[in-house]
């Protein structure tokens, strides 16, 4: 322990010192350039500008010599806190599949990382359950809660019922329809309804249906808003754009659609949310409650966690918990976490554990409504005859559910889908429940205090009586995913539904993003520019910044739980795809304009005029559900510009792909003139036949950190360009070639059957010569490593009356995978060049390339794989691509949550096929002791580890992976 104090002692001495030297340096830098401000010549400025560009790099450097001697010594210290700590315990029972030699060292960290004896670790809970869900009575997937009736005797039930109305921004019907058929009355009732009384209350999430609303209504309703808001009455919970889906989204869209909601609240409201409630997502991520604790949140409510561990929380007395990331040590990241114990968060599942009984007080059920309850006993209105009996039946329910947690305040949802929308429901739920309320409070020999409530009403009151008991509350680590349901019904569909839409989702994000920053560069140049702050006048900056709210807005309303997912109607998703399509072509004006005005070297030409805009984009979108299309470029000796934005923040070398109409071209740096690695490639009209009109340009670009680099491209002498050469291969040999600007061979006899080979100077890899998929590969080391690509067919469910998969559940047949068989054979198709090289299989349902880049990186060291996939021939089906590998996982592999964490997964024999599919938003990774093989996607896909040496990867339309 001393030494682990003096290691510690000696990092922090040693990172201190490195900064208080690097501060001074700046000081010291910054003070010299100060000095020499007032006596430099105009013509030394770009000398004094080179000299301090100088500077910051050489101290940049010595940072990163810093941060590398810190890890060092970080990375030495965790080694000997691990090999005490070993010594300290002589018997410590290791994992059936895995341990710490196991463990590459940029995981220790997060390994030894455990909580006390109260904390709870998602994982071991899962090695723990049977998974067997017996019949639970009443609570079908409980057990039955017995209480002696004396628990609150001396701590009376304070109760909150909290009135809400869940409106999906599209599933059923579009964001607007639902607006207008109901979301608008919802709210319109809710201003009459909650001023009639002020016990009244009621939360509201979804801040893209209120700010609609809000621009609806005049600025006498917006002051009743308001005063609702400041008395309580009203709270706005979480505050994001949407009750975003927590599986799909990417952390930046997540991040974009809570700012959005939040700014907006601040701005009209001028308060900010304290609770989060997520009652609907199909399962729930940790990334989530670290950008919701970031966010101001302290709070939030959860709702679909698998049944069985709802049902081990409920026995443990742990539904409220301390929400921690995984990877963090201290307390900072902690979210105090209220998880629904029963089915569902309508009325029958949330006043107690017995649906039949809880359906008899959801009044908008009375008889004669349209809704009824499906245990065929109706609620009846409470007068004075009936109240008492009423009222003892509903106690019994809150009691029930009160044994369930560890203070004696309980909350209560009341609501349900789209609820509130008749001003005779908001008459029938306050009045009947009020006179309960009433009856409670006339007989204190009861024991309860019941009112309506928001969750900021119910957290003030949970942690003042934790807190006054000493009650803690566990800490918890990992997320709730696979979500389940009932019964084998789980909900790992979602994670592939609407692949083409998932994927335009991160277009938009891209876009997005460096439309951004390229925007607010423009703007910081133009002020600095005339010197005044003011901008060009031309320059429709107001504009252009009503463009990006609207990107940000379409952005922040596809992280919807039944949008990004793939979960809504046809109609619906077309009109998310519509949004999304307009603000693309809307925020490349916006690129197009900025670029514009920063690339001129004479600023006072600039006329903006976008129906003939100065620069035009390299593609063309044409639809809402269509792919890119190149456009061509058409060559001369006269250069053409190709302008580079580089939106990141580190230097990049990037392969640059663009179609030209000639095979002759030649690509220089516009500024130094400097020529450009480049390759020339068919652009392939049908698998066996290119195009003679249009051809592939690829070069190799280095681009700064936020730079806009410009390239020349000219039409080259005959024969002068790096033209790429084809190998095919295909069954029938009789199959016409057709590339006439390009050298194409067919290997015959035992050439034939060869394995197929690339390589670069970092890999090699093997494939069929069949079927052109990969078999193995060799790194640089020496070290060759089998993965095998292969590709497999899911069915789903044959028997009558039962369930088949679908946008939200995965049901495979009771066959599992099949390999995938084709009575066409592939055409292989094989590219060689030196900016990349490349296999290309063409099968009847997809087509399937890896390409190996000639670079050096990690673009070098790197496969791309890529899969073009149309199975709409085909009913019932799904597609999976399965990379096989030699690496020892074991039961063990990590994918990503939100692009933001890793997440360890582990398969488990016990949970069928379907349950051990988990969301890889953007990554996966399985490793052993020496290895490790890492999978990037291009947009959420399902990925699983069946085995204990491959890894599935669902992919029904396209997957961008890399090793």
């Amino acid at each position: 322990m001393k030494r682990s104090r003096v290691l510690s002692v000696l990092v922090g001495v040693v990172f201190c010192v490195a900064v208080i030297s690097l501060y001074r340096m700046l000081e010291l830098m910054q003070g010299a350039e100060l000095r020499q401000r007032g006596e430099a010549p105009a013509g030394q400025v770009d000398n004094d500008l080179s000299r301090l560009q100088e500077k910051i790099d050489r101290l940049e450097r010595l940072l990163s010599d810093n941060n590398r001697l810190v890890a060092t010594l970080r990375d030495s210290l965790l080694h000997h806190r691990a090999s005490w700590e070993t010594e300290g315990r002589a018997n410590v029972s290791s994992d059936s599949t895995h341990n710490r030699a196991d463990t590459l060292p940029g995981c220790r960290l997060a390994e030894e990382m455990k909580d006390g004896t109260d904390g709870v670790q998602l994982l071991d809970v899962y090695n723990l359950l049977p998974f067997d869900n017996p019949d639970g009575g009443a609570w079908k997937q409980g057990f039955e809660i017995r209480y002696q009736g004396d628990e609150w005797d001396k701590q009376p039930l304070e109760l909150f019922l909290v009135p809400h109305s869940h409106n999906d921004p599209g599933w059923l019907k579009t964001f607007d329809t639902y607006y207008q058929d109901q979301t608008r009355h919802i709210l319109n009732n809710m201003l009459v309804k909650l001023t009639e009384d002020s016990r009244r209350k009621m939360i509201w999430a979804e801040i893209s249906y209120f700010s609609k609303w809000w621009n609806d209504i005049d600025e006498q309703k917006r002051e009743m808003v308001k005063r609702l808001v400041r008395a309580g009455q009203l709270e706005l919970v979480t505050g994001g754009w949407v009750m975003a889906d927590e599986a799909n989204s990417h952390y930046f869209a997540l991040l974009d659609q809570l700012i959005e909601g939040h700014q907006w609240i601040q701005r009209h409201l001028g308060v900010k949310p304290s609770s989060g409630w997520a009652v609907d997502p199909f399962g729930h991520s940790p990334s989530m409650t670290y950008l919701l604790k970031g966010a101001g949140l302290r709070d939030m409510v959860i709702q679909r966690v698998h049944y069985a561990v709802k049902k081990h929380f409920a026995q443990q007395h742990t539904l409220e918990f301390l929400w921690r990331q995984s990877w963090d040590s201290s307390s900072r990241s902690d979210i105090t976490c209220h998880m629904m114990p029963f089915y569902s968060y309508d009325v029958p599942h949330t006043c107690g554990p017995n649906p039949a009984v809880c359906c008899q007080f959801d009044f908008h059920r009375l008889p004669g409504g349209r809704v009824f309850c499906p245990w065929r006993i109706p609620p009846q209105p409470i007068t004075e005859q009936n109240v008492q009996e009423r009222a003892l039946l509903l106690l019994d329910q809150y009691r029930q559910k009160s044994r369930l947690f560890r203070s004696p305040v309980l909350l209560v949802p009341l609501g349900d889908d789209f609820r509130y929308t008749e001003s005779s429901e908001w008459d029938a739920q306050f009045s009947n429940y009020q006179k309960l309320f009433d009856y409670f409070d006339q007989h204190p020999e009861l024991h309860i205090k019941a009112r309506f409530g928001t969750l900021s009403d119910y957290f003030e009151a949970l942690h003042r009586r934790l807190n006054t008991a000493g009650t803690p509350l566990p800490t918890l680590r990992g997320d709730f995913f696979t979500y389940a349901d009932r019964d084998d019904h789980y909900w790992s569909g979602y994670y592939t539904s609407r692949p083409f839409y998932k994927r335009l989702d991160r277009t938009l994000e891209a876009t997005l993003r460096a439309t951004e920053i390229l925007f607010s560069l423009t703007l910081a140049e133009m002020r600095r520019f005339h010197g005044n702050g003011r901008l060009v006048a031309d320059f429709p900056a107001r504009e252009h910044f009503q463009r990006l709210t609207a990107g940000r807005r379409s952005l922040a309303l596809f992280q919807h739980h039944d949008a990004v997912t793939g979960t809504a109607r046809d109609p619906v998703v077309v009109d998310y795809g519509t949004r999304l399509f307009h603000s693309i072509l809307n925020l490349r004006q916006v690129l197009q304009s900025s670029a514009h005005w920063l690339l001129l070297l004479d600023k006072s030409q600039y006329h903006h005029d976008q129906s003939k805009p100065f620069l035009q984009m390299d593609d063309v979108i044409s639809a809402q559900d269509a792919l890119p299309q190149k456009t061509s470029l058409t060559l001369s000796d006269e250069p053409r510009s190709l302008i580079i934005f580089n939106p990141t923040e580190q230097l990049r070398t990037s392969v640059i792909s663009v179609v030209v109409d000639s095979p002759d071209a030649r690509v220089v740096d516009a500024e130094t003139g400097r020529p450009m690695a480049a390759q020339i490639s068919a652009v392939w009209e049908e698998p066996s036949r290119a195009s003679t009109e249009a051809f592939q340009l690829d070069f190799v670009a280095e681009l700064p950190p936020l730079s806009l680099v410009v390239y020349h491209v000219t039409k080259a002498s005959v024969g002068s360009a790096h033209r790429a050469r084809y190998t095919f291969l295909h069954r029938d040999n009789s199959l016409p070639i057709k590339a006439e600007h390009f050298q194409v061979s067919r290997p015959e006899g035992p050439e034939a059957d060869a394995p197929l080979s690339l390589s670069n100077k970092h890999v090699q890899i093997w494939s069929s010569s069949e079927t052109g998929l990969l078999q193995k590969l060799r790194l640089q080391s020496g070290l060759v490593r089998q993965v095998q690509v292969q590709f497999l067919w899911y069915g789903t469910r044959t028997r009558a009356n039962r369930d088949k998969s679908g946008a939200y559940l995965f049901l495979p047949g009771d066959n599992g995978a099949q390999p995938y068989s084709s009575s066409e054979p592939p055409l292989v198709r094989v590219s060689r060049g030196p900016v990349f090289s490349d296999i290309t299989s063409c099968f009847r349902h997809f087509t399937h390339r890896v390409r190996l880049y000639h670079l050096d990186g990690h673009a070098g060291r790197s496969l791309e794989i890529s899969n073009m996939v149309d199975i709409r021939s085909e009913v019932n089906r799904e597609l999976a691509m399965r990379l096989v590998s030699d690496v020892a996982s074991g039961n063990r592999f990590y994918s990503d949550l939100n692009s933001f964490q890793m997440q360890q997964r582990r398969t488990l024999a016990k949970l069928p096929l379907q349950a051990n599919f988990y969301p890889m938003t953007s990554a996966s990774f399985l490793q052993d002791s020496t290895s490790r093989v890492s999978l990037l996607a291009a947009q959420s896909q399902a990925v699983a580890s069946l085995r204990p040496v491959g890894v599935s990867v669902c992919s029904p339309l396209t997957s961008h992976l890399c090793r």
